[in-house]
């Protein structure tokens, strides 16, 4: 009889003790739909001993993450290391679970290593989020840098989700990762700290073309009803404060709903009401995924004050 693998979840978690409350607080979440597969908590010492102090179990492994591996890009450029059970989904921190992941798992079976993300990435990824990009496009820089590498897509990457099974795989495109990533002069994106509130490099820009190269297929990203994570969106979310009942409004059209990260709420809503004339531009659905992603700075203080309530409640019991 064949052994039934382990299934289990990981937050890495380093630095300031605020985001080990935002893994809290997920991991909260994630409890609600999920009892039986056990969470796991990569973290630094300080981390591990507040668990302890406070008598947080939420989590049911704790293991130590390498001084090297303490950021955004030490971690995802490194998540071979970190299998703690035979299928492990790797979680970014600030996610809220909105329903069961049974079928979420099911959809992750048949990949031995993947991340959330779309099949082709738009001329923003990894590019400046500005009127800048137009020179990108003029000088058709993309074009060039997947012909430099002899690529013949890029997929873009969104790396709150990164499912592994086979950990061969992980480590031969996290590897090609790093090599991208220190020929960045080669290609045509940017610092991610040149954004405003930015303090860490990207991973996902070289994770990318490391699947690009590699082949690997990315998970879809934007599955209407069974969309792994969606972003939130303050004005196209309906929520309650506790997030225990969420729909989000997807627009149907990739193009149109990639609007939702114009930060001006009037302006999103002209555009978006202007390609509405054109058949099926509008049309949308309210869906509940199974993440939602507080992904945009801008967006960011819901789970802010949800994670501070949680990490209120879960430290004055201990």
């Amino acid at each position: 009889m064949t052994p039934i693998e382990t299934e289990g979840y990981v937050y890495p978690v380093y630095g300031d003790v605020k985001y080990l409350s935002y893994a809290v607080a997920s991991a909260t979440t994630l409890r609600r739909y999920d009892t039986t597969r056990p969470i796991a908590l990569v973290c630094e010492p300080h981390h591990a001993e507040l668990l302890k102090t406070h008598g947080i179990t939420v989590f049911d492994v704790v293991h130590p993450i390498a001084d090297e591996h303490r950021g955004i890009v030490g971690f995802k450029h490194n998540v071979h290391h970190y299998r703690l059970f035979d299928r492990t989904l790797f979680l970014d921190c600030d996610m809220v679970w909105t329903r069961s992941p049974d079928r979420l798992w099911a959809s992750f079976a048949p990949y031995p290593f993947t991340i959330t993300g779309m099949m082709t990435s738009d001329v923003f990824f990894g590019a400046p989020k500005h009127f800048g990009v137009l020179r990108d496009i003029l000088l058709m820089r993309r074009k060039r840098t997947l012909k430099r590498f002899g690529l013949t897509y890029l997929s873009r990457v969104q790396s709150g989700m990164i499912y592994m099974r086979d950990a061969d795989l992980a480590r031969r495109v996290c590897e090609t990762a790093g090599e991208m990533l220190r020929r960045k002069g080669e290609t045509h994106f940017q610092s991610r700290m040149k954004e405003s509130g930015r303090s860490e490099e990207s991973c996902e820009w070289s994770l990318a073309m490391a699947m690009s190269k590699l082949n690997v297929p990315v998970f879809p990203w934007l599955l209407g009803q069974e969309s792994p994570q969606l972003d939130f969106i303050d004005d196209l979310t309906t929520y309650d404060p506790d997030f225990t009942t969420v729909t989000c409004r997807y627009y149907c059209d990739p193009f149109v709903y990639s609007l939702r990260g114009i930060k001006n709420t009037s302006l999103r809503n002209f555009f978006i009401g202007f390609l509405s004339i054109f058949s099926g531009k509008g049309d949308h659905m309210n869906v509940t995924p199974y993440v939602v992603h507080f992904g945009w700075l801008h967006e960011k203080q819901p789970f802010y004050r949800f994670a501070e309530r949680m990490w209120a409640q879960a430290t004055a019991r201990g």
